[in-house]
């Protein structure tokens, strides 16, 4: 796939993403004439490097060349930052997913949050012990051997005649970012509105009601009169009625999730994931690549968390395993 100027001084560059059902992450380059900004990288991987470093060539930049805005903390965005950053440039994205980034790249204590929600879903203990070598926050993750900086929302980053302010929006990640500026009606809208898949919304340690965040943040972005949108991943669309079909998307989510819940209630999450209708090539619960099988645990982890906190839920505990029931 080819570069793209989708915007004056605006160019999007396929990244390919091997092996994973996402295919391609949108890295964009904006050209200005004393400064040059590169948003989001790809994961860590020699096949991410030799597209990211063919598009540049092709927009005849050197990598050493640009600053880089990282729109969130998920490694198929950041892998490659510290690997291209030349001399006193930046690497700049969100404080909180900044400290998350860190944290979870170094620190076991992050982690151990993290599992000990997947421990309330009744996932097997194997498949659990997985989640860190399977993650690609650990594979394909960004070294941090550069200084990172962390950006407070509103902050405002100008090039190439844009200037762009970043709007945080917690779901996806605890601290997502888009970037909006106002006089062209465009945003660069990482994972946060997607257009022809849904980005996955999972649980966190130390993040309560990550949907909840999520579909808040939605609500909020919607107000925005955004012409242009530009993804992380795949194509555009039209901004406004993409965010309504998010919405109904997560509720007919819930919803089903109810009607597992009546038909059969006391189920630990776990469970209720596998009865959960998922857009995957699987015959069945059991065909699901692990990794894959994980996210879908973590997505339906979010949801029930949802849903006990506005009480339409009842929850009974036993030793780490949470079961659920109809409130």
């Amino acid at each position: 796939m080819l570069t793209e100027e989708v915007a004056k001084n605006i160019y999007r560059i396929p990244v390919v993403l091997p092996d994973n059902p996402l295919k391609y992450l949108n890295s964009y380059l904006i050209k200005g004439s004393d400064r040059y900004l590169l948003i989001d990288t790809g994961f860590r991987l020699e096949a991410c490097r030799e597209a990211l470093f063919a598009g540049l060539a092709e927009l005849d930049t050197a990598p050493e060349d640009v600053d880089i805005f990282l729109t969130h903390m998920h490694a198929d965005h950041t892998g490659l930052a510290a690997d291209i950053i030349g001399k006193d440039r930046e690497i700049i994205m969100g404080e909180i997913d900044r400290e998350w980034l860190v944290d979870l790249t170094t620190s076991k204590a992050k982690w151990e949050r993290n599992i000990a929600k997947y421990l309330t879903s009744g996932m097997p203990s194997d498949t659990i012990g997985t989640m860190p070598t399977l993650s690609p926050v650990r594979i394909a993750a960004p070294r941090l051997s550069y200084e990172y900086i962390g950006l407070k929302n509103g902050h405002v980053v100008s090039v190439g005649g844009y200037d762009l302010q970043c709007v945080q929006v917690p779901g996806h990640t605890p601290g997502h970012m888009c970037l909006w500026d106002e006089k062209h009606g465009l945003m660069f809208t990482g994972d946060h509105v997607l257009f022809d898949i849904t980005p996955n919304i999972t649980v966190w340690g130390n993040l309560d009601d990550a949907l909840g965040l999520y579909l808040d943040s939605l609500e909020a972005v919607k107000q925005y009169p955004v012409q242009l949108a530009l993804p992380g991943h795949r194509m555009s669309g039209d901004f406004a009625s993409r965010i309504d079909a998010l919405i109904v998307h997560h509720e007919r989510r819930l919803d089903g999730i109810l009607k597992i819940i009546a038909d059969a209630p006391g189920l630990p999450g776990a469970d209720i994931a596998s009865r959960m209708k998922w857009n995957i090539r699987a015959t069945s619960w059991e065909d699901f690549p692990e990794t894959q099988k994980i996210f879908a645990i973590g997505e339906c982890l979010s949801h029930l968390e949802y849903l006990q906190r506005r009480e339409r839920v009842k929850v009974d505990k036993v030793g780490e395993v949470n079961y659920f029931y109809p409130a």
